[in-house]
């Protein structure tokens, strides 16, 4: 049996949040249905671990956005005051 997790070396960093997040949600399924051998497990859970990672970034950055511009919009309040 062949695994589907096989994916190239830094392609996860080019996947947009809600490709990584949905691949993510394919992988847990898959853990948890079973019926994969050991080390198919093992490269799913390592794949999971990097799209994981991927979705906290695309977080990470849409949080640190969101926090520039309610700082931006404070500001320009406290001017009009």
């Amino acid at each position: 049996m062949t695994s589907e997790v096989d994916e190239t070396p830094g392609t996860s960093e080019a996947l947009g949040y809600e490709q990584a997040r949905d691949e993510l949600i394919e992988v847990v399924r898959r853990l948890e249905a079973g019926g994969t051998t050991l080390e198919e497990s093992l490269a799913l859970w390592e794949r999971g671990e990097e799209l994981a990672k991927v979705c906290r970034r695309w977080l990470e950055g849409a949080r640190a956005r969101l926090d520039a511009a309610l700082a931006e919009e404070a500001a320009e309040d406290e001017d009009t005051e």
